[in-house]
């Protein structure tokens, strides 16, 4: 086994001792590799030579944002890829191995990996493989990347904008065919996380979410930073291989724990086939 491992040593919870202690890993499990540390700015260029190079696998140990342009540069033909948890909300990470240490979950995949394809969603050609959201409750999440960098000001400044946009830009949408709707915010789930989805599901499981009242806003922020909005009681659930959003002006959402601006008109649709990531033998169901 010849693999490559990119290291983000800025991210969240990756340690500047994390080259170093991947190479112990490697050396443990008698595994031939190249360990690579990227200085800022070089992040997507190492990602694509270290694809290019055709390992057996790709291990990346970085934060959400890194895991997801991983996954899809390598996309359904290039070499498996594990993203291992080195932000701070892991979406991926925790999804395919749980919660559950970089170093542990590289040990696990290097000791018994197997190739497993994932399946994911895709709106105007960027892929998630875990969640979206479209609306203006993902600008919560520019409140939450403030408050992690220690801007208590700023953080509340974009809570606060977080709620003025409430109700102002609602979202149109189609889905599968079915009649328009409208929104307040629209998110999608993969299978590889729903609760209501078996792993084979051939659609992503969409869900309006659409509150009443400024109140309802706040909770329902809340409640989508910290993964709840399942639960919250605005929300309608469905399926969804294709479809169409629509609004007055751009777009705000989170792909995979990451903050994103989209256009105005936005196409949704399900993939298949969307990368090969590697994980321990107990979890490569369809290896």
């Amino acid at each position: 086994m010849r693999v490559e491992v990119v290291t983000n040593i800025a991210s969240g919870s990756v340690g500047r001792d994390a080259p170093e202690r991947a190479e112990a890993i490697l050396a443990e499990h008698g595994v031939q590799g190249r360990v690579h540390a990227p200085a800022e700015g070089e992040l997507t260029d190492c990602l694509r030579r270290a694809i290019d190079a055709a390992p057996d696998a790709l291990l990346v140990i970085a934060g959400d944002g890194t895991a997801r342009a991983a996954a899809e540069m390598s996309g359904p033909e290039g070499p498996p890829v594990s993203p291992l948890a080195g932000g701070t909300m892991n979406m991926l990470p925790h999804a395919l191995y749980g919660v559950v240490s970089w170093q542990e979950a590289m040990a696990d995949c290097l000791r018994s990996g197997r190739p497993r394809m994932v399946s994911g969603g895709e709106i105007n050609g960027r892929l998630f493989f875990v969640a979206a959201i479209l609306g203006s409750p993902a600008l919560w999440a520019d409140a939450r990347e403030a408050a992690r960098a220690g801007r208590a000001d700023l953080a509340l400044l974009r809570a606060q904008r977080a709620l003025r946009r409430a109700f102002s830009s609602r979202l149109r949408y189609v889905l599968d065919g079915r009649p328009r709707g409208k929104t307040e915010a629209l998110s999608l789930m993969c299978p590889l996380v729903s609760a209501d989805l078996p792993d084979d599901e051939q659609a992503l499981e969409a869900a309006a979410l659409d509150p009443a009242s400024a109140i309802d806003i706040f909770r329902l922020g809340v409640n989508t930073v910290a993964g709840n909005w399942r639960n919250d009681p605005s929300v309608v659930v469905g399926r969804c291989r294709v479809g169409k959003v629509w609004a007055g002006g751009r777009i705000p959402a989170i792909l995979d724990g990451e903050p994103a601006r989209l256009d105005e008109v936005v196409a949704i649709r399900f993939r298949p086939k969307a990368f090969r990531a590697l994980v321990p033998s107990d979890r490569s169901a369809d290896a």
